[in-house]
């Protein structure tokens, strides 16, 4: 069975044709979207973490508010950016969350993507160490973390209020949770080292590298990378690999309305550069059912993953993405093979 479940930027605007105006909007249409898609058979609610922009900021609020409307869907982050992050503190509530939601928190981390302030993490209060870049101390504050949610000892005891003789963990706890982080990776070889540490992988629709072959095809080379080294690294427990990709079902008058133009243009994989280097942008599926269904099977890195994350265009609204999810739930998933 391949899990299928959607990722929101989080945007919203006060701009006609926007149905997400404010914060609270954006926020409380997430939730009222994670307990629908929960009901038409959606396995999962994934949210992107942008700082310094009119979106998703602060996950585990929002993610604490959907465990408490749901019982089944996972609940997640694709991604958190390291850099920004207070290891301790957050892994206080990322264990929180996940106790409250029954385990079903899927976390993914990484070292950030290009942002609309320069350095916003210094204004945050974290600087790289001397002779270290932001990715190394994104690194670092993802070691940290997963260690204090592992249960390593973190701060030495006060003698006189604690029995503790060894070094005091975080709490609360919640055990199983250190299996389910994910790294997202741009690259193949980021995606080997997630392995090596023994972190999920999850792959979005960007890839920060070029070989000149389809972007289904080198995300593909990504997650057989991955479950290569991850093999070779002798991990106990076995790994889970998600992709994200854009698809819109033309099902009614208001997606063929808003997509339709954009079916064959947005059908082709794009080049440019990024963050001062070479990128791979894959393709949207844009079309109707039956024809999706043809090209989704011939996509090598959706066939290669367990996890299917569906980017949805929030700013239209819970009952226009609801619509969207129940079709590829209803008519792609079973015609797909992907119960």
């Amino acid at each position: 069975m391949k899990r299928i479940g959607f990722l929101s930027f989080g945007h919203w605007g006060d701009v006609p044709g926007s149905r997400v105006r404010s914060a609270r909007d954006a926020l409380l249409q997430a939730v009222e979207l994670a307990a629908a898609g929960e009901e038409v058979g959606v396995d999962g609610a994934f949210f992107r973490v942008h700082h310094f922009a009119e979106q998703q900021a602060s996950p585990f609020p929002l993610l604490a508010a959907i465990a408490a409307r749901t019982s089944r869907i996972e609940l997640g982050t694709g991604v958190i950016d390291m850099r920004y992050e207070n290891p301790l503190y957050m892994a206080e509530e990322a264990a929180a969350v996940d106790l409250i939601s029954g385990g079903r928190l899927q976390l993914g981390v990484s070292r950030g993507s290009p942002e609309t302030v320069k350095a916003g993490y210094e204004s945050f209060g974290h600087l790289p160490a001397r002779d270290e870049s932001d990715a190394d101390m994104a690194r670092r504050h993802t070691a940290r973390f997963r260690a204090a949610i592992s249960g390593a000892g973190i701060a030495a005891p006060n003698p006189q209020l604690s029995g503790h003789r060894g070094l005091v963990p975080i709490q609360p706890q919640s055990p199983s949770l250190p299996e389910r982080i994910w790294w997202g990776a741009g690259n193949r070889a980021s995606a080997r080292w997630a392995a090596q540490e023994g972190m999920n992988l999850m792959s979005s629709t960007l890839l920060t590298e070029d070989t000149g072959v389809p972007f289904d095809q080198l995300q593909a080379e990504q997650i057989a990378g991955f479950r290569a080294a991850w093999a070779e690294a002798g991990h106990r427990h076995a790994p889970r690999v998600s992709v994200s990709r854009s698809i819109i079902p033309l099902i009614d008058d208001e997606s063929r309305r808003y997509f339709g133009v954009r079916a064959q243009a947005d059908a082709r994989d794009q080049v440019g550069y990024l963050d001062g280097g070479l990128a791979r942008f894959g393709r949207s599926y844009i079309g109707e059912p039956a024809r999706l269904v043809e090209e989704l099977a011939r996509d090598a890195a959706v066939a290669a993953a367990d996890t299917l994350l569906v980017t949805v265009p929030n700013q239209l609204g819970v009952d226009f993405n609801l619509r969207l999810l129940e079709s590829i739930s209803r008519d792609l998933r079973p015609a797909l093979g992907w119960d």
